[in-house]
């Protein structure tokens, strides 16, 4: 007779164990995602798994994307322009840097040169010391007239290069020369007593007569002067021209001038395009513009007016 009774279901884990082993390790992960699932279904005590995901999962991922994700691209966004304006300014101050280091060089090639082998001539006026040639450039002191300096050639603007104490000093172009300026006769200075031309004095007032005398003394080479007209200072009798075109007597009579400024009671000095005031004696000579001529810019005289 034959048995009716159910034979027991063979176990399930049977099966799993005749898989291979790639599928074995499949399996076994689905079972403990499903697990994980209803784990957190029962847990929560809220909707089951599909409605979990459905209703809590894809509105997260949406909120992700939407914003969390925006957030990280922005700040990878400005995170990327940083670095590229950090990298854009580093360049530009390498090349600032790289432009400075090669004018030191060049400069201290040029005094290097001008030490060994440079040229010397001498200044013809009192100059003031600039510690480069252009705008920028910030006034360290002054050197006297009748000196050798040391010139390295490079010019720029209306400037030359020269060393003074080993330095790079520049000064302004066309009061150095070859020659020995001429240079006052020992113990020359002030003096009242009268000069040759007594007619120059008409007009003038004490302290101009005092001017005229005392370059009339010094610089006996020089044999014409104006006095007074009608025009300008001159009207008042307190201007004096003292006629020459000698670069390098001019310079010396202006410096003259200019050492005793206190004694004569000097207003100004005007020569060969520059002004020269008590004042502002602490910027030196002062280059004014063009008038036009020799005469109107004071190259074929010494202009001195006094208080």
């Amino acid at each position: 007779m034959a048995d009716h009774r159910h034979k027991r279901d063979t176990d399930a884990r049977r099966f799993i164990s005749n898989l291979p082993t790639a599928q074995k390790l499949s399996a076994g992960l689905a079972v403990v995602a499903t697990t994980s699932v209803v784990a957190v279904g029962v847990l929560g005590a809220g909707p089951v798994a599909r409605d979990l995901v459905a209703a809590d999962v894809r509105p997260l991922t949406a909120s992700l994307s939407s914003t969390s994700l925006a957030a990280s691209a922005d700040a990878t966004e400005r995170f990327v322009v940083s670095r590229s304006a950090s990298r854009k300014q580093d360049n530009k101050d390498a090349v600032k840097e790289a432009r400075a280091d090669g004018a030191l060089a060049a400069t201290a090639t040029a005094v290097r040169k001008a030490v060994n082998n440079g040229t010397k001539l001498w200044t013809t006026t009192v100059l003031n010391l600039w510690t480069q040639s252009g705008e920028d450039a910030t006034q360290v002191g002054e050197i006297a007239a009748s000196r050798q300096v040391l010139v390295t050639g490079r010019q720029a603007g209306d400037r030359v290069e020269i060393v003074v104490a080993g330095k790079s000093r520049w000064v302004t172009d066309g009061y150095l020369s070859k020659e020995k300026p001429v240079a006052l006769g020992v113990g020359a200075g002030l003096s009242m007593a009268p000069c040759p031309d007594p007619g120059v004095e008409s007009g003038l007032t004490s302290n101009a007569v005092y001017v005229y005398r005392s370059v009339c003394h010094a610089f006996p080479q020089i044999t014409s002067y104006g006095g007074w007209d009608n025009h300008g200072e001159h009207s008042s009798g307190r201007a004096i021209d003292i006629m020459t075109s000698d670069a390098a007597l001019g310079n010396a009579i202006a410096e003259f001038l200019r050492a005793h400024a206190s004694e004569l009671h000097l207003y100004d000095i005007l020569w060969a395009q520059r002004i020269w005031t008590p004042v502002r004696a602490a910027e030196g000579w002062r280059t004014f513009p063009s008038r036009g001529s020799a005469t109107a810019d004071h190259y074929d005289h010494v202009h001195v007016s006094v208080y």
